[in-house]
């Protein structure tokens, strides 16, 4: 029926090569021994020919007792939205097309894979309860999730530098597979990876035989620290490292979920972003110093600062004091794992509207030990209400602080951003 179309040179152009709509032959049935790269890969452009990228690799399916079960299942350059990639699987029975929506057929994960599969003991209209329980799906449904795995193993096993390039294309699928599926978590856990911001890769078994010696609390815990955002959460992942931990990237859209399934799975483990708690308290081994300030004292650094804390829509912002020594930092800007974690989860999760409509919450730690502290504390000694307000807005030092703890968190915007940049210029 007319010729093929191909891409050149940015357009769609005719080729001299008939378009067979039918073919007697198709590639799914022929056997993988006579096939070339080349076949695979030309065929992945007829069934996809708007697609900018080639497959990752692909597996050849081709199983005649209990069940018939051809295909050829390509795993594509998976990318961030995940409901974008569904229903690229053609269902054929005897080569006839009948659909591409196949989530009754095979688990939810694999239809971010890309291909065709062909089965006549596939039962045809019939409803999704029904096919869901047919003992035929139930076993290409198990036989596919099998051959997935097994492919992803041998590909980890022969090649692990090949394996650790595609990590990052790969990455969501085998984590949208060991959430949805216990099997095939069982099986990726022996593959799936974590990269470190420094982007070495490592097994789950590696990276803790990695840091259990240096990054366990005194409750036993294994802490594993992970950053979201490189560049913006520079300052906590450099005082990880000073103190020699390491530090993971999670950056994808299914870690913060991805996390809560290892915290399950893996015994005492915990897993805590950067900027969730002071350098001194993300992995507590000894017993904390205690806070010699008084009632008083604390009330009257508490209005210190809150007075000269930026209004930030959906922000709020709670006083907090720990005794960290002289040499940290005056003032830090952290935000609480457990909360932060589940506003996150909850733009991606249905039922959890009340974690999204929730102000993000941080805390400003002031370090009761660092002479600018006790500085403020003495300057603030006896005065009340607007008496403070005035010395806090008298205080250079203080806005200063304030502004470096905002900045190093990258919440200084705007005219406060600017107004520090003026304020900077004007001290040189």
């Amino acid at each position: 029926f007319g010729k093929k179309q191909e891409w050149k040179d940015g357009k769609q152009v005719e080729t001299e090569e008939d378009n067979v709509i039918n073919n007697p032959n198709p590639l799914w049935k022929q056997q993988p021994a006579g096939l070339k790269e080349e076949d695979y890969l030309k065929f992945y452009r007829e069934l996809y020919p708007f697609s900018m990228d080639e497959p990752l690799f692909w597996i050849h399916l081709n199983v005649d007792y209990p069940f018939r079960l051809t295909g050829i299942l390509y795993f594509p350059k998976i990318k961030s939205n995940i409901d974008l990639q569904r229903n690229k699987i053609q269902l054929y029975s005897n080569q006839v097309f009948v659909t591409d929506s196949i989530e009754s057929i095979v688990p939810e994960f694999l239809t971010l894979l890309h291909g065709v599969i062909d089965s006549p003991d596939i039962p045809l209209n019939v409803s999704r309860s029904y096919l869901q329980s047919d003992q035929n799906v139930k076993k290409i449904s198990t036989h596919i999730t099998k051959k997935v795995a097994d492919k992803l193993e041998d590909i980890f096993k022969k090649d692990r530098p090949q394996f650790e390039t595609k990590w990052d294309s790969l990455k969501l699928f085998i984590q949208y597979g060991m959430l949805s599926e216990e099997k095939f978590y069982d099986r990726a856990a022996k593959f799936c990876l974590l990269k470190n911001t420094d982007g070495k890769y490592f097994t789950l078994e590696e990276y803790k035989k990695l840091i259990e010696s240096n990054q366990t609390d005194k409750e036993k815990n294994i802490i594993y620290l992970y950053a979201s955002n490189k560049d913006d959460q520079y300052t906590h992942i450099d005082a990880a490292k000073e103190k020699g931990y390491d530090v993971l990237m999670m950056d994808g859209q299914l870690d913060v979920h991805w996390v809560g399934l290892l915290e399950q799975k893996l015994e005492k483990t915990r897993f805590v972003r950067v900027d969730s708690d002071t350098i001194e308290h993300l992995i507590i081994k000894d017993e904390e110093n205690k806070v010699e300030l008084t009632d008083d004292q604390k009330k009257a650094l508490t209005e210190i600062i809150n007075s000269q804390l930026p209004g930030m829509e959906k922000t709020e912002f709670n006083i907090d004091f720990k005794a960290l020594g002289k040499d940290a930092k005056p003032i830090q800007i952290v935000q609480n794992e457990f909360s932060r974690r589940m506003k996150e989860m909850s733009e991606m999760q249905q039922g959890m509207s009340f974690y999204r409509e929730m102000p993000d919450a941080y805390q400003v730690v002031m370090n009761s030990d660092h002479p600018l502290v006790k500085e403020l504390i003495a300057g603030a000694d006896g005065k009340q209400d607007e008496e403070l307000k005035s010395y806090a807005a008298e205080s250079p030092k203080l806005k200063q602080m304030i502004d470096l703890a905002l900045l190093s968190n990258g919440m200084l915007k705007g005219e406060a951003l600017n107004n520090f940049v003026k304020r900077s210029f004007e001290k040189l």
